[in-house]
């Protein structure tokens, strides 16, 4: 008799299956062990048990190793088990700005492969999806993998993306305003494909292996030559009607302010981002230094590096001090690159969010007060975040709290 595919046990098979729940349930978190499999999905842990003996005589989930080196990087529960690897593969790119980022990982969460492509300032979308086309079959070459495998792929962009895949506004790659995502990758590269902000992306990351595990409510706060963020509310994305939900960079501080790149006047990302203060940085020292230099400065004691991370963390912790007014969320989660500046960053920042916003630490028991942490993945969040689109979206059925 035929063994059921990984697809069959995501797709064809009823999604209130004890085995179909636990398959879904071990595609979005990786290693779990029987009793964590029977909290999240509200099974009984002797239905788990019977279910997964199931799994294991078809081959579909393993004992987990005693030890990984994928993704996920945490602790390993008592008698895990995860998706067999060889049961089937996802493949995340991320749409930068003179680049495409390319990452391949299977179904237990481990990393096979990762790829940077060259691409020209305001390459086009037809130009992008072929030269995804071929790294992806490089990389599947490379590493014996078949691509009957592949069960989709993920991608990242910086801008809005509707639900539907279109992108509303592309900042960094202009070309890509109004394209959709689905409609460019879909025929070329002949896979199911989930598209969505960059910073969405980076909070999926988070969620499944970095800081928010364990979270199923938090904001995402990213600080980098732009500011971007995402809202996470019972372990889901909250993405708004048009997916423009947690552009935090855009919320207008200053109606009467600069002009900034959305058409809007005063926006947070015109003070809050790092991209004023490196020109700054650059002029005062006489030569172009990127924000690696200006952490490398500020660890060395450079007053000039330090006073202007002090003051993007002091217009920061207001923007976010305005959130934490409206969302008053359990956790904070800061990432973009100037995050890995470290308590340089965080310090000031957390000072400056206590001053503007509504509930204040100090009037309150510790197990209510908001925690400001530093994200795990601040390099490589939204390029492991689109993997992330594709594991979790077969989930999307099934509530896991």
């Amino acid at each position: 008799m035929t063994k059921p595919s990984l697809r069959t046990w995501l797709i064809d098979r009823p999604s209130a299956s004890p085995e179909s729940m636990i398959v879904r349930c071990l595609s979005e978190r990786g290693v779990l062990s029987a009793s964590q499999i029977a909290r999240v999905t509200g099974l009984a842990r002797s239905t788990v048990s019977t279910a997964l003996n199931g799994l294991r005589k078809s081959g579909m989930v393993i004992e987990a190793p005693s030890s990984s080196d994928g993704i996920r990087g945490i602790g390993r529960p008592a008698a895990a088990v995860t998706l067999n690897p060889t049961a089937g593969t996802c493949v995340g790119i991320h749409l930068a700005l003179q680049q495409i980022r390319l990452i391949v990982a299977d179904v237990s969460h481990s990393v096979i492969a990762e790829q940077t492509i060259s691409m020209p300032l305001d390459y086009q979308p037809q130009q992008a999806a072929q030269m995804v086309k071929s790294a992806i079959a490089q990389s599947y070459a490379e590493n014996g993998l078949p691509v009957a495998g592949l069960l989709g792929v993920g991608v990242s962009v910086s801008g809005p993306v509707s639900r539907d895949g279109v992108v509303l506004r592309a900042s960094m790659v202009p070309t890509w305003a109004g394209v959709n995502i689905r409609d460019v990758f879909g025929p070329v590269l002949e896979q199911p494909i989930f598209a969505d902000n960059e910073s969405n992306c980076s909070a999926i990351a988070e969620l499944m292996w970095g800081a928010a595990v364990g979270h199923d409510d938090f904001v995402l706060f990213k600080i980098d030559l732009g500011v971007g963020g995402a809202i996470v509310q019972h372990g889901r994305l909250v993405t708004g009607i048009a997916g423009g939900a947690g552009e935090f960079g855009h919320i207008s501080i200053d109606p009467g302010g600069d002009l900034c790149r959305c058409g809007n006047r005063g926006c947070l990302e015109l003070y809050a981002s790092f991209a004023r203060p490196l020109e700054q940085i650059s002029r005062v020292v006489g030569r172009q230094v990127t924000m690696d230099d200006v952490i490398v400065m500020a660890e060395q004691g450079d007053v000039r590096a330090l006073r202007m991370i002090e003051d993007t963390a002091e217009i920061a912790g207001r923007g976010l001090g305005l959130i934490g007014s409206v969302l008053n969320p359990p956790l904070i989660i800061i990432g973009g690159q100037m995050a890995l500046a470290g308590d340089i960053l965080l310090t000031p920042l957390i000072a400056s969010y206590e001053r503007h916003t509504l509930i204040k630490s100090r009037d309150i028991a510790p197990a209510l007060r908001t925690r400001i942490i530093i994200g795990k993945h601040t390099e490589n969040d939204a390029l492991l975040g689109a993997v992330g689109l594709v594991l979790r979206h077969q989930t999307k059925g099934l509530s896991l709290g």
